[in-house]
Order: C-alpha cells, then structure tokens, then sequence
C-alpha cells in the first residue's frame, strides 16, 4: 500500500514591518506607571508647598481662600513637575512601533501622555478630596452665602434680647424673643424698617421696661442699625468667599490644563528618545 503525506497549507507569513499594525495602539503598562509617578510626585510636592505655606489652595478642588502670586506659581510648578515627569515615563515605557509611521508614532504618544495625566489626575483627586467632594465643592461653595445668612438669622436673637432687655434684669419669654426675631429678620430682609414694625416694637418695649414710647423708639432704632451693619458684614464675606472660590476654578483650570498640554508634550520626548535607544550587547570571551 502506498501512503502519502498530507502538508498542511503553508501560513504566510507576517512582515516585520506590519506586525505593529495587528495590536493595539495604546501601552497601559506605560500609562499606569507614568500615572502613578505623576500622582505620587503631585502628592509629595503639594504636601511640601502646604509645608512652605506657599500652596494654600489645591488645583483638584475648589477654595475660598485667595490666591496669591506664590500658590499660583507653585501650583503651575507643581503640574509642570508632575505632569512632565509622568508623561515622560509614559512615553519612554511604551512599546517601540517599528512599522507605524512618523506621524502615527507622534499621535500615539500624545493620547499616552494625556492618558497618563487623566489617570494621575483622577488618583490624585481621589486621594486628597475624597472624588465626591470635588466635584461638588462648587456647589457647595455658592451655597455658602445661604448657609451664612442662615447662621445670621440665628444670630438675631441677641438683638432681640437687647430690645427686650428690662433693667430690673427679668429675661424675655421665648415667644417674645421668637417674635421679636421674625420681626427683624422680615425688616433686615427688606433692607429698612417699616413704621409699623416700629411703632409695635416701641410699645411693647415700652410696656415691658417702662420706657417712654419715644426712648424706646430710639432703641428700636439703635439695635435695628447694629442688626443690619451685622447682616451686611455677613453678606460681604459671602460675597468675598464666592469670588475667592471662583478664582480659585479659574486657576485650578488652568493648572490643570498646562498639566494637560506638558504631558502630552513631555510623552513625545520620551517615545523619541525610546524610538532612538540603542540595545548595547556584551561580548563574552
């Protein structure tokens, strides 16, 4: 009997050159660890400027402290760093692509130091603001003015007790107190005193200290105009609060953005300079 061999259909083979054309375009060892170099490195210099007292407000969330020329110079320092540093392993880590065109070659760096700062910015805004806070912040902020005139209304009450003082020391009542208090918080609201509001205040301070209906109009009036220097204070630093926080995301975006732009920049560098490293072999004798 005669046997014959079967030969399997022979594989083409794959060029050299197009092999880098069949696997994915994006090196995530290289991005993770430029990320986290990124990451450790933001961390450490941000603790060093809170250190110096140089960097009072973070670039990952929102403060109503001003900024001053020194925390926006160390904040630009600080992302120039990290940023710099990360997408420069980002690039130099990756694979090298033989067969990819220049241009592709420089794209592909690019998307890998963004990718690199994305990450590490992430990581670092979950570190330090919790994620959830950070992103919140600026609400949180612009509700700050509610929440000081709140605290304000509370603390009306004591301009209450000083209309309602007697000089024989008896306190007021809670529902005297209680009332008084909705009076002045409707007449702050409204910026002035209306004349009824006035003529009841006066009569029952005047009922309850034995004052003239007239000294206790001017009572009335005294204690009216500290209420609304108070409730004006109030508004002012809410005012100041809301301008420092807005300041603070104008920088804090611009911050980031530089990080941005250094990293993408920085992993081109680094995927030339990989592109061009020599493999230097020792001879043994």
């Amino acid at each position: 009997m005669q046997t014959q061999a079967l030969h399997s259909a022979a594989t083409p083979a794959i060029a050299p050159g197009l092999a880098d054309s069949f696997t994915s375009g994006v090196s995530w060892g290289a991005i993770l660890a430029g990320a986290a170099a990124a990451a450790a490195l933001s961390f450490i210099l941000l603790i060093l400027g809170m250190g110096l007292g140089l960097s009072t407000v973070s670039p990952y969330q929102y403060n109503a402290t001003p900024v001053g020329s020194a925390t926006v110079a160390w904040i630009a320092f600080t992302q120039l760093a990290a940023a710099g540093i990360g997408g420069y392993m980002a690039g130099r880590l990756r694979v090298k692509w033989a067969g990819i065109h220049g241009d592709e070659v420089h794209f592909r760096d690019t998307a890998h130091g963004l990718l690199a700062w994305a990450v590490a910015t992430l990581v670092t805004v979950g570190v330090l603001s919790g994620g959830l806070r950070a992103v919140l912040s600026g609400a949180i902020d612009a509700a700050a003015p509610t929440a000081a005139a709140s605290m304000a209304g509370r603390g009306n009450t004591y301009f209450a007790d000083m209309l309602l003082r007697a000089p024989n020391g008896d306190s007021a009542t809670d529902s005297q107190r209680s009332e008084v208090n909705r009076i002045l918080l409707t007449d702050l609201s409204a910026g002035k005193i209306s004349g009824e509001d006035r003529t009841y205040l006066a009569q029952l301070i005047a009922r309850r200290t034995g004052l003239a209906e007239a000294d206790a109009g001017q009572r009335v009036d005294l204690i009216y105009a500290q209420a609304l220097q108070a409730a004006n204070d109030v508004r002012a630093r809410a005012e100041a609060a809301r301008k420092a926080a807005a300041r603070s995301a104008l920088w804090m975006f611009v911050a980031l953005l530089l990080g941005a732009f250094v990293a993408a920049l920085c992993a081109t560098f680094g995927g030339r300079n990989r592109d061009h490293a020599r493999v230097l072999m020792r001879s043994t004798i």
